[in-house]
């Protein structure tokens, strides 16, 4: 396991001006929340933490929610001037923003451009507007398409979408025409997600009501392929499961994820990987104000991984991206054949063409993708 500081650190800004139907992310309004307070506390959690493991050169960093885009010029500055004073920036930094389509105004995308950030990502999720007020989300389509120029026009080149297939009355029609829309963008990277109905959700209560009308598996399973498909023909190549880029685009800080790699959590709800130890915080705001505010790091449970638990995620979160689980990382990483650990696993889905073994890895083959997690099922080994 990494025994140096993490080169990445994900910022958690748990404020909204509207809470989606499908979204389980600690958040909040933004209305009456005391946002200045909570960025000075995430200032004192990162000073607290560096404290105890002093971060190296950063390679990449998120700043996500929420909507970070919902805070103000003056408090996107505020938080931005904490970050530059806290982290030593790599030359070849990942700076990414989450924004939302119409929270960018010129004049945000201009101060986020001076604080050194250079990528955006931007939850769009459909093209149809019926669709999106389905779904809880305020921004409409004629926001994308103005927000994306008025990115360009600030300097942004590397821009992302993300995007949410079987979403309730979604046909695959429709889902094709936001494709579409999508990709004459001419962007270089997009993520595209099956929708999960979480606990704790509007659309939860909704479909334990039977009030949610979800498209069926094999609909769902059309949409993936035809996401796939779409993709490739425009040039996009499918790095991970459910990110597709152009050729040197490709996430960085979500690479950091998947590698399984450590990194850094602030946040009121963050989460982080730090010393071989995975973190929680504490999700309520003024639980972890108060917390913060008194000099301790709000931590809400830590779970040191063992060296199972390690090889376990090695393999199913390498096995999210194209270039799968390379043998000789997991030998120096565990001092084992990967072959020796998951004997048995390798071999059935091998034979049930679920992953492509080679010399040197293995990966998921386009059938492993579309039952990915019962792949990823096979590697727990409890």
């Amino acid at each position: 396991m990494n025994e140096t500081s993490p080169q990445s650190a994900y910022i958690h800004i748990p404020f909204c001006h509207h809470i989606c139907h499908y979204c389980d992310f600690n958040k909040f309004f933004l209305k009456g929340q005391p946002v200045d307070e909570y960025l000075d506390a995430l200032d004192r959690e990162m000073m607290l933490t560096f404290e105890r493991v002093p971060a190296g050169e950063m390679r990449t960093i998120f700043v996500g929610g929420g909507t970070p885009t919902a805070l103000s010029e003056g408090q996107l500055e505020k938080l931005g001037e904490s970050i530059k004073n806290r982290f030593r920036f790599g030359n070849d930094v990942e700076f990414t923003f989450e924004g939302n389509p119409g929270d960018l105004s010129p004049e945000k995308l201009a101060v986020l451009k001076s604080l050194g950030v250079n990528r955006l990502s931007l939850g769009v999720q459909s093209f149809n507007d019926q669709l999106l007020e389905r779904i809880g989300r305020s921004h409409r389509a004629k926001d994308v398409y103005e927000t994306v120029e008025n990115a360009k026009n600030a300097g942004f080149e590397n821009i992302s979408l993300d995007l949410i297939y079987a979403l309730p009355g979604q046909t695959l029609h429709d889902f094709k025409e936001t494709l579409k829309t999508a990709l004459s963008l001419d962007l270089p990277h997009f993520s595209g997600y099956s929708l999960i109905v979480e606990p704790k959700t509007v659309f939860y209560n909704l479909m334990r009501k039977g009030q949610l009308p979800l498209p069926g598996e094999d609909t769902e399973a059309a949409m993936y392929e035809v996401l796939m498909d779409e993709m490739l023909k425009h040039g996009l190549h499918q790095y991970e499961i459910s990110n597709f880029a152009k050729k040197g685009y490709e996430s960085k800080h979500n690479l950091t994820y998947w590698k399984n790699d450590e990194y850094y959590g602030f946040g009121a709800g963050a989460h982080s990987y730090v010393a071989g130890i995975r973190k929680s915080n504490i999700g309520p705001l003024n639980k972890y104000l108060t917390k913060v505010s008194g000099g301790e790091l709000p931590v809400l449970e830590e779970n040191k991984v063992t060296r199972e638990e390690a090889m376990e995620e090695e393999m199913f979160l390498g096995l999210r991206t194209n270039g799968g689980v390379r043998k000789d990382v997991f030998k120096r990483k565990f001092a084992v054949e990967m072959d020796q650990v998951f004997p048995s696993q390798i071999e059935k889905l091998s034979k049930n063409g679920l992953i492509e073994k080679s010399s040197d890895r293995i990966c998921l083959t386009r059938k492993g993708r579309l039952l990915g997690n019962e792949v990823f099922q096979m590697f727990l080994l409890k």
